[in-house]
């Protein structure tokens, strides 16, 4: 978040644009609700209210403001947009500092206090999906258990692969799915979470296995917001489809290229020579 709510909004003012298209949701999301009653309003209107409903409440909406607060929020931009003279002083910055990160402290709070109870619920369940048949776990706490062994070679933590996966919670609630998409992902494994980086390198390809991920291996006490909760742990089934690119590839194929341009540049200098 940022620091001043005052300097998000002008953020957001400046960066409409971007909203051109909204996200689409992962999988296991709850669904949008119903948009209200329609109210007839022109073009021009629509992009005002969407303007207001969601760009600017957006942002300000993560500091959980109370109905008796967001009516001075509104006061303030009513003012500001018609011109009116403000009721508070310029002088008045510093003192609204305070006000915010007094707030955004409570929010943390209240965060983290949320993902401890996200660990403290999953502790149960780790230690049960330890105990299944074939089930090893890692130091780092990932719990890796093979489901149809692989004959290909296993993926490194540079190369590229291929796989299929379904990933839920705990509950077995579907979060996202390449296999519900009918599209296979292809990513390095050094740029996703550390329970795949770790997990698919004990693979082969052509193998399938179960990846229990401690939120510390995946996405933390932050989660993803409107995703993920903070300090929630995961379950992936992950099929390795193939290793697109290994590491050792990439630079084979740059080490002839350059091999092959030394004696060129030897013989030019022996064409001067005889010159």
């Amino acid at each position: 978040m940022n620091k001043l709510a005052l300097l998000t909004l002008v953020c957001v003012l400046s960066t409409f644009a971007g909203a051109a298209g909204p996200a689409k949701p992962a999988k296991g999301t709850p669904k949008a609700a119903k948009p209200a009653a329609a109210v007839k309003m022109t073009e021009d209107q629509k992009a005002l209210y969407f303007l207001g409903n969601k760009m600017v409440a957006r942002s300000l909406k993560p500091y959980n403001f109370t109905a008796g607060e967001a009516k001075y929020i509104i006061m303030g931009m009513s003012d500001a947009l018609k011109n009116i003279p403000a009721k508070v002083e310029d002088s008045f910055g510093p003192k609204f500092n305070d006000f915010m990160t007094k707030k955004q402290a409570v929010i943390m709070e209240k965060e983290k206090a949320k993902a401890k109870a996200e660990k403290d619920k999953a502790k149960v369940f780790l230690d049960k999906m330890a105990k299944e048949k074939g089930a090893q776990k890692l130091a780092s706490g990932i719990i890796y258990i093979p489901m149809t062994e692989g004959k290909g070679a296993n993926p490194k933590a540079a190369d590229e692969v291929k796989v299929h996966y379904h990933g839920a919670f705990t509950d077995g609630k579907v979060f996202d799915s390449s296999v519900d998409r009918g599209i296979p992902a292809e990513f390095p494994l050094n740029q996703v979470i550390p329970c795949w980086t770790e997990g698919v390198q004990l693979m082969k390809v052509g193998g399938k296995a179960k990846l229990v991920c401690p939120s510390d291996t995946a996405y933390g006490d932050d989660g993803r917001p409107g995703v993920i909760p903070g300090g929630a742990t995961l379950v992936f089934e992950v099929e390795l489809l193939d290793i697109v690119t290994k590491a050792e590839e990439v630079k084979v194929e740059v080490q002839p290229a350059a091999a092959k341009a030394k004696p060129k540049a030897k013989e030019a200098v022996k064409a001067k020579k005889k010159k």
